[in-house]
């Protein structure tokens, strides 16, 4: 039975990445493999729980200087040494630069290195620094995967991956568990407190990227009967939340805070809304989508991949609070039975493409396909070095 190491920077929030990974850890314990998460610092201990009770170990190496910090660095060592994975898979930049530069100690120590992959979750490039560290470390890693065909283009365009190593293999999701209920729905409406007010559901966090002014502003031209529930945390919250004071919609709008399982929400939802600048394939468009929920979403690449424009929802300009107000409101004006109609044709496309099902065959089929090809070139070695050894021997 094969060991693979899913590395993430931390998980005491989850968010879509971190959420991708577990996914993939219990879905592939489920079929068999080992697997042990690796968190570079933090506890997350009710991550670690759920990924517990699905049989997946966890391991936190406590690093508390980012990947600065040598204490994770032994640790991390020793572990190698001790459990010998056949799979490092990295997501995220600070992961994947610890799994990197882990497999170059590791060979230094005469410890046998894994099979290096990592994941990129993002279109965004980063600052020169990330893409140095990108590009320095490229000939480290076995294979790069990318969420979306637009993340995996943007890197390939600032030269931070090699064609040659680069794979496409999208989030997956679990469209068993997420799915419309309407007893759900009536019981989270209940506690909410919402009667036929049209419910927009935003989630993610409350950084700069999400463009939560945007959205605000957006809102705040949408007819008094509407109403927006935001979950998440981040640097901007008392920010946003005075801009909303500002903008006269404290009644109107609730900031709900962090929510490690949105669905019951997006099954109360009548629409799902998503502001952001920037994006990889949103985790949270693919479950608001196999919950039927129909979604309106800034045309920024990433999400163009996750919606089909006008038949599973709708995309609306970028930092344009007016235009995304505009298509706010044309699905407010759809009626009900054609928004179900979206949410219908979201929840089947959304199964059809991003099924967890199949992703997890893919990931199956190239671990499998990297692992033979690596075994491949170490017979093939041991043979040269064979044929070489006999040639040069002395004759008798």
């Amino acid at each position: 039975m094969s060991h693979i190491a899913i590395a993430i920077p931390g998980l005491d929030r989850i968010a879509g990445a971190e959420r991708q990974a577990m996914l993939l850890a219990e879905g592939l314990r489920r079929r068999g493999w080992r697997v042990t998460m690796v968190a570079l610092s933090g506890e997350g201990s009710a991550a670690a729980g759920e990924l517990a009770q699905e049989g997946v170990a966890f391991l936190s190496l406590g690093m508390r200087k980012g990947i600065a910090d040598p204490r994770g660095w032994m640790r991390f060592q020793r572990w190698l040494r001790r459990e010998r994975p056949d799979v490092l898979h990295a997501h995220l930049p600070h992961a994947a630069w610890f799994v990197r530069w882990s497999g170059l100690a590791a060979q230094a120590s005469l410890v046998p290195v894994p099979l290096i992959v990592d994941t990129l979750h993002s279109t965004a490039t980063g600052k020169p620094c990330r893409r140095f560290g990108y590009v320095t470390s490229r000939w480290l890693t076995d294979h790069v995967t990318a969420v979306s065909e637009a993340a995996a283009e943007a890197h390939l365009a600032a030269g931070m991956v090699s064609p040659e190593r680069l794979a496409v293999v999208p989030n997956g999701i679990d469209v068993d568990r997420w799915r419309p209920d309407a007893e759900s729905r009536a019981e989270t409406r209940k506690e909410l407190g919402c009667g036929d007010e049209f419910v927009w559901l935003a989630v993610g966090r409350l950084e700069p990227v999400k463009d939560y002014p945007a959205l605000l502003s957006a809102f705040a031209r949408l007819p008094e009967a509407a109403r927006l529930l935001i979950l998440g945390a981040g640097a901007l919250d008392a920010e946003l939340q005075q801009r909303t004071r500002a903008l006269g919609l404290a009644t109107r709008v609730r900031f709900a805070g962090f929510c490690s399982n949105p669905r019951r929400f997006m099954q109360a939802a009548d629409g799902f809304v998503l502001a952001s600048r920037i994006e990889g394939l949103p985790m949270v468009l693919l479950e608001a989508g196999a919950c039927g929920l129909p979604a309106v979403a800034t045309d920024v690449a990433g999400t163009r991949e996750a919606i089909v424009h006008g038949e599973t929802g709708w995309l609306a300009p970028a930092a344009d609070p007016d235009g995304l107000a505009a298509t706010m409101l044309r699905l407010m004006k759809t009626p009900a039975g054609d928004r179900r109609a979206l949410g219908e044709n979201a929840r089947q496309f959304v199964a059809n493409r991003f099924g967890l099902a199949a992703v997890l065959d893919r990931w199956e089929q190239l671990y499998t396909e990297l692992l033979e090809q690596r075994r491949s070139r170490r017979r093939t070695g041991r043979s040269a070095w064979a044929s070489l050894s006999r040639r040069s021997a002395p004759s008798a």
